[in-house]
């Protein structure tokens, strides 16, 4: 945040100037001296989406960003020293991490169908590096996946863009072994606060629904290619939400797994049911995940005791499946409590307010209590 330093007519003056047709100031606070940050307390003369597009404009030529909250009944203008500038990111990392996760879930496909055609696992990677035309064997999990986490960040970034927020393009993370899904997500960094509670819905809530539509089909289709057979003791098995489980019953007639078999998923099931998977993980309202973003767009700082009741449950359910100790630690390292916008008072709206209800039911519906287990 680069600072403009001010002389002459003290800083409050100026900026309590520019609240004129603003905010009726009944109260004004040197909250860090001098005059670094200012709290001007009072009544808003105007709805609070134009009121702060007009104060940002004001404040930042006085080399301040302005905060929009709620005390009680009344409204608060916070004045804080310096003014946002996003640094501007280099794209070739990006590409570079692209091409990089590409291949590690390339290889992680190859890796799962080569397996299926040589006697020990020890000699899966010797066999494809002697014929390094088994990787094409890789192209329908890769593909499938990479579409799916392109999608659905992708869909944060356009949204981002069109709100005019300084979001950087798609990280995509590759697994440094070869694994289940080759790679360990992707995300978009947004390099400046949220503007108000509509931008951060829209931009939350805009990745997993650009996922969705590109994850449902593949697992419709990737099921209805898969076959049904008996259950392999030893092996791994994918746990079922209630999305997932309503798929099979839709395409297969019957509960799976039961009677003994499961459907043996092909790579395009496969990815696409690790697509759920990760949409569902993005959706957990805590902290800054997408559905931490949706949540505190719902209910303000109301968010942050339902968040913390579901790092709770997370630590609950560990002891059912351990991978959800993992997910309540990091949650805690990065923040459980989602930081309010810059403007924290303008209303949601009725159709955002539905269609955020929509979306918690939606992560409802594709949580997976225990998303493996050995048999």
């Amino acid at each position: 945040m680069d600072s403009q330093p001010m002389v002459g007519e003290s800083n409050v003056s100026r900026l309590q100037a520019q609240l004129r047709d603003i905010l009726s100031v009944n109260d004004v606070q040197v909250l860090e001296a001098p005059d670094r940050v200012v709290s001007f307390r009072g009544q808003l003369l105007r709805d609070a989406e134009s009121a702060y597009a007009v104060l940002r404009e004001r404040f930042q030529a006085l080399g301040y960003t302005p905060f929009l909250r709620r005390q009680g009944d009344s409204q608060v203008v916070v004045a804080q020293q310096g003014v946002i500038i996003p640094r501007p990111t280099q794209a070739w990392v990006n590409v570079v991490l692209f091409a990089a996760t590409l291949l590690s879930t390339l290889l992680t496909g190859a890796f799962n169908e080569v397996a299926q055609m040589v006697p020990t696992s020890e000699m899966i990677i010797p066999a494809i590096l002697r014929q390094p035309t088994l990787l094409l064997k890789g192209l329908p999990f890769s593909l499938s996946l990479m579409s799916i986490l392109l999608a659905h960040e992708m869909g944060h970034y356009l949204v981002g863009r069109r709100y005019n927020a300084p979001v950087s393009l798609p990280y995509f993370i590759p697994a440094p072994i070869v694994g289940l899904f080759g790679t360990m997500g992707a995300v978009i960094v947004q390099r400046a606060p949220f503007e108000d509670r509509k931008s951060l819905f829209d931009i939350g809530v805009a990745g997993p629904l650009a996922g969705l539509v590109i994850a449902l089909p593949l697992l419709v289709f990737g099921l209805a290619t898969s076959t049904v057979g008996p259950i392999q003791p030893g092996g791994l098995l994918e746990g079922n939400s209630i999305l997932y489980l309503a798929t099979k019953y839709l395409i297969f007639g019957r509960i799976l797994p039961g009677n003994g078999v499961d459907v043996y998923l092909n790579p395009v099931a496969w990815a696409a049911w690790g697509g759920l998977l990760v949409t569902s993980l993005n959706l957990l309202p805590i902290g800054q995940l997408d559905g931490g973003h949706i949540l505190y767009s719902l209910l303000g700082r109301r968010a942050w005791p339902v968040a913390m009741l579901m790092v709770g449950l997370l630590v609950v359910m560990g002891f059912f499946w351990q991978g959800w100790f993992m997910w309540a630690f990091l949650v805690l390292i990065f923040g459980v409590r989602h930081p309010a916008p810059l403007n924290d008072l303008t209303p949601m709206g009725f159709r955002r307010t539905i269609l955020g209800i929509g979306i918690l039911v939606l992560f409802v519906l594709t949580f997976t209590p225990i998303p493996f287990s050995q048999l």
